[in-house]
């Protein structure tokens, strides 16, 4: 007998909550389930952040069960407060549709749409027709204000000041699991874990109003040993349009995490056997960093396909393991006059090496820079076309990490 996804997703790190364990168990174990996630169009590409979420449907697809993906083109405009300190910044229709459609395109690489095998929806359809006194009877009935205002999600927004804008939010999100019920018959919604209580109001709307069951189920957020949500770096947001974050750095920011998070992400973030996952994990001082490539490539390859991803473990080799370069490393093309007028700060800004000129100074007082292996001590430090390598280019290496080749056109 196959094994229930359940215990597949447990044994992989991924479920925080459950609302009622026991019974989704069995009912994952004995019937085909729709379940839905939701995605917030709030940018024009998904991140490292939801491809957790993404890996977790994939799970499901693959045990035979379907998923439905419930883009946020209406609830966008509203904005979620959970987890957020501030109120998010107000878009467009236009712009939120946009996004909507991106989302659509990069989730097809993960999940199959086709013969009903998932469904692909979006809230913009019933929310912004919505009459708003209609949904107060329908929906509003149905939830207390003492008991939303002790959901975690509204209590961080108490002291700055909780919009009443805002506080629809979790009327709004349990009335697109009520609706996906009603059009799909989907009985299980799963989500991040800090959206719990926002999971909760929609499975016990579907219970008032419905009277039959409705489950939800919440994932582990991935997180630094800190607490602060990974997938962000000195650019910003790790995403998974090669256009906005390249295979080579996506690759690399994955080869790079703490020792201590390596084992957490190859059980959530690859499909590699548990066996495999937890001897990768075992490994200890050195030997860490061969569990890191194999993360980092197989995470690379779910993402950008398996040629993307040799690439990218080439370029990283070449470059760590002889100082040498790679075409497939980042690189940047500049012309030989603006080239020739840039002194070391403006060329570790411009290859976004630094985010500006005083944290540049900085890496160079330090001793972090070299340029071609020869280290820059000085701040005002300018290079000619004598200084480029043989074939023509300029490798500026910050710490043992950081490198970019600078090339001209």
């Amino acid at each position: 007998m196959s094994t229930n996804v359940y215990d597949v997703l447990v044994e992989r790190g991924f479920i925080e909550q459950a609302t009622h364990e026991e019974e989704i168990r069995e009912m994952l174990g004995k019937e085909r389930v729709t379940f839905y996630i939701g995605f917030d169009a709030t940018a024009d590409s998904l991140t490292a952040g939801h491809f957790l979420t993404i890996m977790a449907m994939m799970h499901m697809q693959r045990a035979g069960h379907r998923p439905i993906a419930l883009l946020g083109g209406g609830t966008t405009m509203i904005g979620d407060p959970s987890g957020k300190s501030d109120m998010r910044t107000m878009m467009t229709r236009e712009k939120i549709d946009y996004n909507a459609a991106r989302f659509k395109e990069q989730l097809s690489r993960f999940i199959d749409f086709d013969n009903d095998n998932a469904i692909i929806e979006n809230n913009a359809d019933w929310l912004l027709d919505l009459n708003y006194v209609q949904f107060l009877r329908e929906v509003g009935v149905h939830f207390s204000v003492n008991k939303m205002l002790t959901a975690e999600c509204y209590k961080q927004r108490m002291e700055k000041g909780l919009t009443f804008f805002e506080f629809n939010y979790m009327l709004m999100q349990s009335y697109d699991f009520w609706k996906l019920n009603q059009m799909h018959g989907c009985t299980l919604e799963m989500g991040g874990n800090d959206q719990w209580s926002n999971i909760i109001g929609g499975v016990e709307l579907i219970r008032k109003k419905e009277n039959k069951p409705a489950y939800g189920l919440t994932f582990k957020l991935l997180t630094t040993s800190e607490g602060i949500k990974m997938g962000k770096t000195m650019k910003g947001a790790v995403w998974l349009d090669p256009e906005k974050t390249s295979p080579y750095e996506f690759y690399q920011y994955w080869r790079n995490i703490e020792d201590v998070k390596v084992e957490e992400c190859l059980g959530l973030l690859t499909f590699l056997p548990m066996d495999e996952v937890r001897r990768l994990g075992a490994l200890e001082g050195a030997e860490i960093n061969k569990a890191k490539e194999v993360l980092a490539f197989e995470i690379t390859k779910i993402v950008h396909g398996e040629e993307e991803a040799v690439k990218a473990q080439e370029a990283a080799r070449a470059v760590f393991a002889s100082g040498g370069k790679s075409e497939n490393m980042p690189t940047t093309v500049l012309d030989k006059a603006v080239f020739e007028d840039m002194d070391i700060l403006a060329l570790l800004v411009e290859t976004k090496l630094a985010k500006n000129r005083s944290e540049a100074r900085r890496l160079v007082t330090q001793g972090g820079v070299s340029a071609n292996d020869v280290k820059i001590t000085e701040i005002d430090k300018k290079f000619t076309e004598n200084d480029l390598d043989d074939d023509g280019s300029l490798v500026i290496k910050k710490g043992k990490k950081g490198f970019h080749q600078i090339k001209l056109s």
